[in-house]
């Protein structure tokens, strides 16, 4: 929390963050090891991924400025799993908008973010020091729950809105459409392609699957 100064007006930004603990599980034994922490906070346990020495976690962060009001962005960090310290980042990315889903697939990250439209991010975080952002798809709607399918292949499940949303301030209820299923091609990282994609039902529809991914079957 940091204290500034706009004028004859104080107020206080708060930046949320983060803290990762380690523990080793030997058995019935449990051993608290060590911390780590970054900025922002997580959308749900797909946010996290180990793998080998790294740990890989995605974060929203929400900040206030009185003079440009409340803004967002997305960061993805690479910690040491031993020493539990940043290694590599990407920060600030779609700013303005929120994570709705993040799936971490070997060397590779995707990244789905929303405002009135969604873009999905292919990210190469096979570097740990320094992960980068390959392309980007923008499509309308947007995806609470990635699936892999195999290597080069993504399943989306989420909603569909309005292809018009995109040239609206805000999200508007009436933009709203039903769930949609998509299938996303990231064979070429740099134009990951939605392949196929299946709206059901209108604006009220939903599933489990979008809050719990335990819902869903997939047999290839």
């Amino acid at each position: 929390e940091i204290q500034r100064r706009d004028g004859r007006d104080v107020y206080f930004d708060s930046i949320p963050t983060t803290l990762v603990h380690r523990f080793t599980l030997n058995g019935a034994e449990i051993e608290y090891q060590d911390q780590g922490e970054v900025p922002g906070t997580i959308l749900n346990q797909f946010s996290m991924d180990e793998n080998g020495s790294i740990f890989r976690i995605a974060t929203s962060t929400d900040s206030y400025d009185p003079r440009t009001g409340s803004t967002s962005w997305n960061n993805l960090y690479l910690l040491n799993k031993d020493s539990m310290t940043v290694t590599g980042k990407i920060e600030k990315i779609a700013p303005g908008e929120h994570i709705k889903s993040v799936r971490f697939v070997g060397d590779r990250a995707y990244m789905v973010t929303f405002k009135n439209v969604d873009p999905l991010f292919v990210i190469d975080i096979a570097d740990a020091s320094n992960p980068k952002i390959l392309g980007k798809l923008k499509i309308p709607g947007w995806s609470d729950y990635l699936h892999p399918y195999d290597e080069t292949h993504l399943i989306g499940f989420g909603r569909e809105v309005n292809p018009k949303a995109e040239l609206s301030e805000f999200l508007k209820p009436d933009m709203l459409m039903g769930m949609k299923l998509s299938i996303f091609d990231v064979a070429d990282v740099a134009n990951p392609k939605e392949m196929f994609k299946e709206v059901i039902g209108a604006r009220g529809t939903t599933s489990e699957l979008l809050t719990n991914h335990k819902a869903l079957l997939f047999d290839k």
